[in-house]
């Protein structure tokens, strides 16, 4: 199954949506039957387990009445979430290996996953446009990333245990700001957290859905690729991530693990390359949804 949060483009509360038939969506606030969530909220879906999925799969059997997906806004599927998106350095050997060149040291490749965020404020629609303002940076770089979605809470989760934590996946872009990413000491929070900078979605797939070790990723500006690689060849697999994180740390239902990006970002290319105002960025994981973002208003 599929799942949008959408408001309709009449306005309106945002609301969940199950998609069906492609390019059709049924309203879950105006499904027959009570559902075992707010229907407003998609973590609410999330957190309501297994008894909301078997929901579903009935109002997506029997329901008659559907909307056009061109008919609604789409925002991102957790336009909201209750923590930072957790996100994933270095999880593509290729990826590590050509920023070497723009480092200020040599650094060996991690045994354990590095982790980071990005503020909740960073969350952006998947059709809508990431602020530029070329008095803040003139370097926005693009990195196409699979996000995990979190579904059954838990901490100090065994890898064996790991895949039963995950709801369901979707396409996330780190959009990073280097020059701020420099300026504070290396860290990297502070770089990758501007406002609108995590373009999401266009919907979360359930975990049944597809084979998250064998996805398709790529970039694009403006019709160019830039990245083109396959999560198979992440360094840490989904369940080291989840497990890695979770130690002392309490997952909850709708956190989400953006899992790390492949070779192919712009500061590290000859010469470094950087997008600017009306550029489009497309973010694509194939089988599982297309993001296309325009920069600037």
């Amino acid at each position: 199954m599929r799942l949008v949060t959408f408001t309709p483009r009449s306005g309106g509360t945002p609301r969940v949506g199950l998609l069906r038939d492609g390019n059709q969506m049924i309203d879950l606030a105006r499904a027959s039957g009570k559902p075992p969530f707010d229907p407003a909220d998609m973590i609410a879906l999330i957190a309501a387990g297994a008894g909301a999925l078997a929901w579903l799969r009935d109002v997506a059997a029997k329901a008659k009445e559907t909307v056009p997906l061109d008919k609604v806004t789409l925002l991102a599927p957790i336009p909201h979430p209750r923590k930072n998106v957790f996100c994933v350095g270095w999880n593509y050997l290729e990826h590590f290996k050509e920023g070497e060149k723009v480092r200020q040291k040599p650094v060996e490749y991690p045994s354990h996953p590095v982790f980071f965020t990005k503020a909740t404020t960073a969350v952006n629609g998947p059709y809508d446009p990431v602020p530029y303002d070329p008095g803040t940076t003139e370097m926005l770089d693009w990195e196409v990333e699979l996000g995990v979605v979190i579904g059954k809470g838990g901490k100090n989760i065994a890898e064996t245990d790991a895949m039963k934590h995950v709801f369901g996946y979707t396409v996330v872009n780190d959009v990073s700001v280097r020059d701020i990413q420099r300026r504070h000491g290396g860290q990297w929070f502070k770089g990758k957290s501007l406002d609108g900078t995590c373009p999401m979605g266009p919907w979360i797939a359930t975990a049944d859905e597809l084979d998250p070790g064998n996805l398709q990723v790529i970039c694009r500006v403006n019709d160019v690729v830039k990245q083109d690689s396959n999560t198979s060849y992440m360094y840490f697999r989904i369940p080291r991530l989840i497990s890695e994180l979770s130690l002392g740390l309490t997952l909850e239902p709708g956190d989400i693990i953006s899992t790390g990006t492949p070779a192919g970002v712009g500061h590290a290319r000859t010469p470094p390359e950087f997008m600017k105002a009306g550029d489009v960025l497309e973010t694509e994981i194939v089988g599982l949804g297309l993001l296309r973002n325009k920069i600037g208003s």
